[in-house]
């Protein structure tokens, strides 16, 4: 193969590669503009895209003719500074999305046994703090062993349970039967039960326990559910559980700091901001705060895709090559003059 062939199939590549990056870059940069120019997004990423691609030949043909190439770049960064924080929008979103929404729903069910524990501090008990402590445990051990798929009602391990309660209060623990098959209903009967033996409160005060202790639970059996649903259901019902959530918790904090007062319990209501995933805002915050391995790898690609091809031509391209057929780059023919013999 001649010289000349070999330095054509390699601009044809490089052209090749340029359209190839330019076009993942314009189908990211319209998902990532959706948030911001809906409709609109789909034109405004075209002529990005189209501009990026219009420089690159630009860039090409100024660096085959030895002209300077600065302004050029300059040029082609701005606008591909666009077209990368878009791109770093759509791709983060669309890897990170389930996760956001996952470990949110985690912090939310912390938060709710945290809220447990904060309002259970504030009660008043009947036995020193260690062994209602103690006791705590085991009721809440009880109730999830009671609603425990493999082995609902009160069966051996659960009469374990309530035997090691009866030996730290000194008083006998009925056991109840369930309405029909509502087991929920059953481990929290035993759950009130218990607290009315432990516990010296007032009425409001023995409903607020009892709410903040069935939250606790529906909660962590939801957050658990959720967990094993696979991804699309995840990103379709994540928000509404959020929201549910956040919901639940506001009110029962409201209401202990109203029933247990300002001097005894202080609540800060909890907000979300993952109703604002896809937005760039949020994207780029996220990142940031949570920066790791994966949002390096987006980063990484977002700046392959976008100023990779530029690089590559710049540093392939010489002015020797000028007289060589290119794709990218002016093209001009010899003649051979054969005298007659």
């Amino acid at each position: 193969m001649s010289k000349n062939s070999s330095l054509a199939a390699s601009d044809l590549f490089l052209g090749v590669l340029a359209i190839l990056l330019i076009s993942v870059s314009f189908y990211q940069t319209w998902l990532g503009l959706e948030q911001i120019f809906g409709n609109a997004s789909f034109v405004i990423a075209l002529v990005l895209s189209l501009l990026l691609l219009f420089l690159c030949w630009m860039l090409r043909a100024a660096k085959l003719e030895g002209k300077s190439t600065g302004s050029l770049v300059g040029i082609y960064i701005f606008i591909a500074a666009f077209c990368f924080i878009a791109n770093f929008n759509a791709l983060y979103t669309r890897f990170m999305r389930t996760d956001i929404y996952t470990n949110e729903l985690r912090t939310i069910n912390e938060d709710f046994n945290k809220l447990e524990n904060n309002i259970e501090a504030k009660l008043n008990y009947k036995y020193p703090k260690e062994t209602a402590r103690n006791i705590e445990i085991k009721k809440k051990q009880l109730m999830a062993q009671i609603i425990d798929p493999a082995n609902q009602g009160i069966g051996s391990r659960a009469q374990a349970l309530i035997r090691d309660i009866e030996k730290m209060t000194g008083q006998k623990v009925d056991l109840l039967t369930p309405v029909g098959n509502d087991y929920d209903d059953l481990a929290q009967r035993m759950g009130s039960q218990i607290d009315n033996m432990v516990m010296d409160l007032s009425p409001d005060e023995r409903n607020l326990k009892s709410d903040i202790n069935n939250s606790v639970l529906k909660w962590n059996k939801r957050v658990q559910e959720f967990l094993l649903l696979p991804k699309k259901e995840k990103d379709v019902l994540a928000q509404t559980l959020i929201d549910n959530a956040l919901t639940d918790y506001n009110k029962l904090g409201s209401r202990a700091n109203n029933i247990l007062g300002e001097d005894r319990f202080k609540f800060e209501p909890l907000i979300s901001k993952t109703q604002d995933v896809g937005k760039i805002g949020y994207a780029f915050e996220h990142a940031i705060k949570n920066f790791g391995m994966y949002q390096f790898v987006v980063l990484a690609g977002c700046i392959l895709l976008d100023f990779v091809i530029v690089i590559i031509i710049l540093l392939v391209t010489n002015p020797d090559n000028k007289t060589n057929n290119s794709v990218l780059g002016n093209r001009k023919k010899g003649t051979t003059l054969i005298p007659n013999r």
